[in-house]
Order: C-alpha cells, then structure tokens, then sequence
C-alpha cells in the first residue's frame, strides 16, 4: 500500500506540472528542431550546434528542469504580501510570536524567495520561439553547407504548431545545388626552403584536384604542412603564413561548378614597435645546448659548476645534484642536427615524467645568421622529501567502526639518477560487528617500499634500442607486506614485484611485470568455520542426520539444543569430516560427496599460497581528452605463474606433498595461465548523454602443479563496478544459488550496457543493464551447476538492470545505483525472469567514478 500510494503521488507531481505555465498565449513553445538536405532529415550533432534555440533538455522525455523553473514563483515578495494580508488578523499574530521586523524578512527567506531562486537557477527557463533568431541560424547553416562548396544553397524554415497551437516544431531546409570541385591546384612559396620541404610531402595533401571542395580539408592541410616544417628545422614557422586563394573557374564554362585553388606560403612576419619585418624562412640546425639543473637558486655565477657532458653543458648548482646520463637520456635535441618540434615535446613530456622537476622551460636564441639556434633548458628541482597522509572512517557487515591511517614518504632523486623512493605504512582499528572471534575488535597494518627509476633495467641486456627513452620508460621494484588480526583467516601477505613500463604514445602503454612473488600464509586456518558460516551450516546440516552414531557423540556441542545439535569448531568439524572421508560411519552417496566437496574448498581456501608469476598488459585507446565522450578503451592481460620453479624441479630436487605437488618453503606453488579482454566503447549522442558499454572475457586454467586457482587470482561478480543488482561474490558460480560466503571461479563473462545524461546542474542519471556470470573450468570443481561444460552454460548469465544517481565534484563522481535482478541463474527455469524484481530485493551500490 506504502509502495502504491508513493508511486500514485510521483504521478500526480509529473502530471500536475504544465510545461505552459509560462508560456504567453501569443508565444510558441520550442520543442524540436528538424533539418532537412534536399529533403532528406539530417541527424548531425555539429549541425544541430548551429541552431541558436534548442528544445529544453528532458530526462528520459521528461523536461524536468524546464518544469522546476515553472514552479518558482515570479514575484515571491508579491506573494508573500498578498498571503500576509489575505486575513486581517493573520500578520498581527505572526507578531505575537515574532518581530514586526522578523515578519517582513520572513518574505525574504529561503523557503519563501531563496527557494524560487533555487528553482530557477537548477531550472530551465521555457525557450519561447524568436524568429529573428531562427533566420540566424539558417544563417549558420547555410555557412556550414559553403564550407562543403555547396556555394549555391538556398534555406527556408517552417514552423510547424499541428500537435499543439502554443508549442512549434521548427522544420530548417537546406537546399544544397551542386557541389564545387577542385579542378586545378597550384602554389606560391616565397622561401626556397620551405619550397623544397613542400614538395617532398606534396604527394599527402589532403586537398587534390578532383575533389569537392571543403573547408575542413584545407584547415587540416594547414595542420599537416605546418607540422611537417617545424619537424624539419623551421622552428619558428608560422601556420598563418598558409593561406589558399579560391576562384572560380569561368574559361572552361560559365555553367560548370569548377574551382582553382593557389596555395600560397610567406615569409615570416615579425612584428615590431611600429612596423611588421618579413624575412625568408630557414632551416636551423641545434647548437649549443645549455642544462640548467637549479636555475632558481643560482644566484651568482660562482656557484655554478659547469661540466661537458656530450652534446650538452650543464650548469650544475651546489644545492641539486643529479648525474649527467640521465639528464642526456632525458633530452633528445642533438648537436648539429635540425630543429624538430618533435624533439621539444619529447624532452619536456620525460623531464616532466622524471617527478623531480616542478615545471621545464625551453628557450631557444638564434644566432645572427638565423641558422643555427642555441637551446638553453632551464630545471627547478622538487623538494626532495615529501611525506603524505591520509585518514578514514569506515563501516561494513563485518565491521561496526574501523578507522585507518596512513602515510607515506617520498625520497626524490636518491641516488642521482632521478629515482624515486617511496616508502608507505598504513594501519586499522576497529570495532567487529558480531561475535565470530572471541575479541570484538580488529586490526590491520602494512607497508611498501617501491623504488622507481626512469629505465628499462634489465641484466646485461641494452634495452634502450628496443624500448626509446622518449616511451618513458620506467622500472619498478616494489616490496610489501600486510597483517590481519581477526579479520577471516588472519592473513600474512608478502609481495615482491619487478616491472617496466612504457608509453610509446598518448594511446597505447605497455606494462610487464617480469616477477610477481606473492606468498600469502593463513595464520588462524582453524576459524575457517568460524568464518565461513554458510559452508558450517551445510555440513552441520548434513552432520545432524548422522548424530545419533556413536562416533560421532563427542563432536557436538554438549550444551546445544537436542533437536539440532551443532558441530564444534574446530575439532568437531575435523572430525565429523575423517568419519565420513574414511568410512567411520556410513553415509549417503550425496552426503559423501558434498561433504567431499566442503573439504576441498576449505583446504584450498586455508592453504598458503606461493605465485610465482610474470604478466603483460597490453592498454590502447583513442581517448584525446577527458571531455571526450566518443571513444574506445582496449585491454589486453596474460598471466603466467609457475612455469619458471617448474623449470627449476628439472634439477633442483624440490620436495612433495601427499597429493605430488612441489613444495618451496613447505608451499605448493601455484601454476596457471590467465587471459584477459576488456573492451570499452563510448558514443557521444548529444547534450551531453553517453552511451557507453563494456565487454570482459578473463579465463585462468590451472595446470601442472595445481589443480585449482588461488582465491587472490580467482573471479567473483557482483559489486558495484561488475553486476550491480548482486553484491560482491554473491553471484554464481553457474546456477548456484551463493552457496558460499565468497563465490569465486575461474572464468568470467562479464557484459555492461548504461545511458547516462544530464539531471540537474552537477547531478547526473544513468539507465543500466549489466549481464554475466562466472564458472568453474578444467580445475577440481566437479559440481554442473557450477562449471561451463558449453555453449548451453550460457543460459546461466545473469541480467541485473537499474537505475543510478551520480554527483560530479569534479576531480571525482559519487555514485549511487540501484540494481535488480531481472535474470537469476539461481532461481529454477520457471522463476528466473522477474522474481526478485522488486526494491525489498533491490541491490543499493555505492562507488567512486563511473563504473567503466
């Protein structure tokens, strides 16, 4: 009843609202603009741009914001007066609570006159149609068609009012005639250098004889030429200097849309006090070059060590040392070679990405000649020590309050060669939320030291020809450790990586971890029943169909109730599972496999871990900026973990466990290969919606000296960057219904779909749609609900789908999405669609940032 009477008042707000209620009687209410070309409808984002009066923005068709303005009040002051005044006494006992003066401001308070303006600043006034600025905008269009060499087009506008007499759909049409064509090319290059760099790159011009004219390819040829002489030594080429007479070819016909086109390249223009110089463009060639590593602190020429370090001479300051290699391996100018723009942002982009400068200045100073330039590069060093802090709040099922801290010092250019040492601790306290341990608080602390520095370092191996200094590389050793107490098993993790990174352009990164060692050891592993509470209530099920056996009377609390026994934890649960895996008592066939199968899962959940393993990944976009909203994101990541001990137990004579495998340190190491693909595609549509959607695929199989995947390197879905209507690792795997407190498997199909746009002012809306599960293959799991056996696994993805509210702070998003089960794998075949659809079962996900 609550639930109706919420919706039937939703209903009566939106209807009530009258998108007129501002609108003149004499006045025409836009609410679509419509372009046509020879009578063919135009969908053109950059077209619809030009027109000056756009329909109100709607969510999902709605003009919310067009409806928020209508409900402020014109004249709030006005209204308030004449409410005050409505009854004779009204304003006399106002007064007798507050003061005359307090009444009179009352009319200026935010619930009578701020929330007006409130109303109006998050809302849209109405966009009442203008005439005169309707003719602008055919103005626009009719420019923008010129621009393509429809020279000749003609344009008219209707104003169509059929649906309602006070709201107009304006209908633009283009009458575009015959295009111009480029019928002859020629050119006008005042200096000879330049003439003889055209003609080198004349055969990619992007406009050619033949083609129909259009004034973007000529802005772009202008791009284009201008790169290609600052790359070769015209430092100071000016892309103004680039300008293209067009006229109109009338020898050959009057009749014939024909162009000719000149190109024609100047001189350089400088301008003076009272005059403007030309000169000829030369080519330069790069002189001295000048590295000044604290420029800001020289202050006299006495303090300054100077040395000659190849091509460069470095003026070394007292306060800033750092060594000469790796200043050269930062610039990329050369003695004696040309100028090229290429060189200058190379240089700035690794002097930046060394994080020991604050900002890189280049300066260049022609000689008197003009060919040759001297590059004076001036460096303010950072400060060398940096220490960051961070603190949080944090609560969870399990957690009633934790509070976290942490810090983190950074050592700038430690060993002269711009590395970076940062070294990070960081620790939590806390209260539990229930009574698993016998403490009720928790804790946990940690810490890093990571050394980067700006090479690919690798034994004996020159790495440089392969991978350029101007890919930023970078090599990371990273060491690290965390310990838990009373939170799950209290795990000891020990991390060790070695890895490269390069950037070979703003699109494409390559990253390889040559060694990923982590040893992950189960401190408390006999509270796994303590923790995991759904796999002990399965077998304490199964166990109190057995106890009245004899065997079994001294696993069971003596304390519990009669009619529902429960199982000590832990010598209870170990040995009501030896009775049944050695035959002590006589069990079920399904009894003795699920059972089989609990203890399988805890001896794998409780195990420590050793990987061993080395990855790439492999990231590439088409991205050019974060306001760029039509892009793809591709991601590519292999994985392989115990190849190189494997290799070692050829000759080194490891030992072994009950089950063969290979132990170091006591651990059998892990063996696997896991392969990833993510692919992330976004579409711009217009003010401001997106659409935007996702693929993953990731699949890790197990083999020689493991028959499972560790839990760290496993799939889980769920969250609130996965499958929002489930919550993290309660989805899956298969068909299953969550039968464990953390679902994971080693195979993950993962399919996103959302619309995002605009509500009001920084707040935004999504509609989603998020598809996938996750399924056991080829390793130890033997349950068929749980494992992809073919392509008739399939009909176990999961569809969630949902609405979300996000707060753009802008260096952040605050998210909320509310997601619900469309599509449950887990229910029966009957039941799947539709059954938890509904807000008692609804899933409320909080995150940070979009969720891809």
């Amino acid at each position: 009843m609550a639930k109706l009477s919420l919706l039937s008042l939703l209903a009566i707000v939106l209807l009530s609202c009258n998108s007129l209620k501002k609108v003149e009687e004499d006045e025409y209410l836009v609410t679509k603009n419509l372009i046509y070309a020879d009578s063919v409808k135009i969908n053109n984002e950059e077209l619809e741009s030009l027109i000056y009066q756009k329909p109100n923005s709607t969510v999902l068709g709605y003009p919310l914001r067009l409806n928020l303005y209508n409900l402020a009040k014109e004249n709030p002051d006005s209204s308030y007066n004449a409410w005050l005044n409505k009854k004779e006494n009204r304003k006399k006992r106002l007064e007798k609570f507050l003061s005359t003066k307090q009444v009179n401001r009352l009319g200026e308070s935010f619930l009578v006159k701020g929330l007006s303006e409130w109303l109006k600043d998050i809302g849209e006034a109405p966009t009442i149609l203008d005439t005169t600025r309707t003719r602008l905008s055919l103005a626009r269009l009719s420019a923008y068609y010129q621009g393509k060499g429809y020279f000749t087009n003609n344009t008219s506008y209707e104003i169509d009012t059929t649906k309602n007499k006070r709201k107009a759909k304006v209908n633009y049409h283009v009458s575009l005639g015959e295009p111009y064509i480029i019928d002859s090319l020629s050119n006008d290059i005042s200096s000879t250098a330049i003439d003889s760099l055209y003609f080198l790159n004349s055969a990619n011009s992007l406009v050619k004889e033949g083609q129909q004219f259009d004034l973007a390819n000529f802005n772009m040829e202008r791009e284009r030429l201008t790169g290609i002489f600052r790359n070769s030594g015209i430092r100071n080429f000016q892309e103004s200097s680039i300008t293209f007479d067009i006229v109109r070819d009338t020898v050959k016909s009057a009749d014939d849309q024909k162009m000719n086109i000149t190109l024609n390249i100047g001189d350089l223009k400088i301008r003076g006090e009272n005059e403007v110089t030309t000169s000829a463009y030369k080519v330069e060639k790069i002189n001295k070059i000048n590295i000044y590593t604290d420029y800001l602190s020289t202050s006299t020429l006495d303090s300054i060590n100077i040395i000659e370090y190849g091509d460069y001479t470095i003026h070394y300051s007292p306060n800033f040392d750092i060594k000469p290699k790796t200043l050269a391996n930062a610039i990329f100018f050369k003695k004696d070679s040309i100028y090229r723009d290429v060189d200058k942002i190379r240089t700035s982009r690794q002097l930046n990405a060394l994080n020991i400068f604050k900002y890189p200045n280049i300066i260049f100073e022609a000689d008197s000649l003009g060919n040759r330039v001297n590059t004076n590069i001036y460096l303010a060093p950072k400060p060398k020590y940096s220490l960051g802090t961070n603190f949080e709040v944090s609560r969870s099922n399990l957690r009633r309050l934790g509070v976290g801290l942490g810090t983190t010092l950074l050592i700038r250019n430690i060993f002269k060669g711009a590395e970076n040492l940062s070294i990070s601790a960081d620790g939590a306290y806390g209260l539990l939320s229930n009574n698993t341990f016998e403490a009720n608080y928790f804790s946990e602390f940690g810490g890093d030291i990571t050394l980067d520095f700006p090479r690919i370092w690798f034994p004996f191996i020159n790495t440089s020809k392969l991978i350029p200094n101007y890919t930023l590389p970078k090599t990371r050793i990273a060491i690290g450790t965390s310990f838990q107490n009373n939170i799950g098993l209290d795990k000891q993790t020990f991390n060790n990586i070695l890895g490269y990174n390069w950037v070979p352009s703003d699109f494409v990164n390559h990253n390889v971890e040559l060694l990923n060692i982590q040893f992950v050891r189960n401190v408390n592993s006999n509270r796994f029943f303590n923790v995991y509470r759904n796999t002990f209530e399965r077998l304490d099920d199964i166990a109190d169909r057995y106890e009245t056996e004899p065997e079994l009377a001294e696993f069971f609390e003596s304390d519990s109730d009669p009619d529902d026994p429960t199982l000590i934890i832990p010598s209870g649960t170990t040995g009501f599972i030896n009775a049944v895996e050695n035959g002590i008592i006589a069990t079920s066939t399904t009894d003795f496999n699920d059972v089989t199968r609990l203890e399988e899962r805890r001896k794998r959940l409780t195990d420590n871990n050793l990987i061993f393993a080395t990855n790439y990944t492999f990231n590439k976009t088409n991205r050019e900026g974060i306001v760029d909203n039509s892009f793809y994101q591709f991601r590519w990541k292999l994985e392989s973990a115990g190849n190189l001990l494997s290799a070692f137990s050829n000759f080194i004579p490891f030992n072994k466990n009950d089950d063969e495998q290979l132990l170091v340190f006591g651990v059998p190491f892990s063996q696997y290969i896991k392969n990833e693909f993510e692919y992330v595609k976004y579409w711009d549509l217009s003010r401001s919606n997106v659409l935007a959607t996702r693929a993953f695929f990731g699949i890790a199989i197990p083999y020689g000296n493991s028959d499972n995947i560790p839990f760290v390197r496993s799939y889980f879905a769920g969250g609130s960057n996965d499958n929002r209507a489930w919550f993290p690792y309660s989805l899956g795997p298969g068909s299953v219904s969550a039968v464990n407190d953390f679902n994971e498997a080693n195979l993950k199909l993962a399919l996103n779909l959302e619309y995002r746009f605009p509500i009001v002012g920084d707040i935004n809306g999504a509609i989603f749609a998020d598809a996938g599960n996750i399924w056991n293959v080829f390793d130890n799991v033997e349950d068929s609900n749980a494992t992809f056996d073919s392509f008739a696994s399939l009909k176990d993805i999961a569809l969630g789908t949902g609405l979300g509210l996000r707060y753009d702070f802008t260096y952040f998003l605050f998210r909320l999405d509310l997601g619900f089960k469309t599509y449950n794998p887990a229910e029966i075949q009957s039941e799947r669609w539709f059954k938890d659809y509904n807000f008692a079962n609804a899933v409320l996900q909080i995150g940070i940032n979009y969720p891809f």
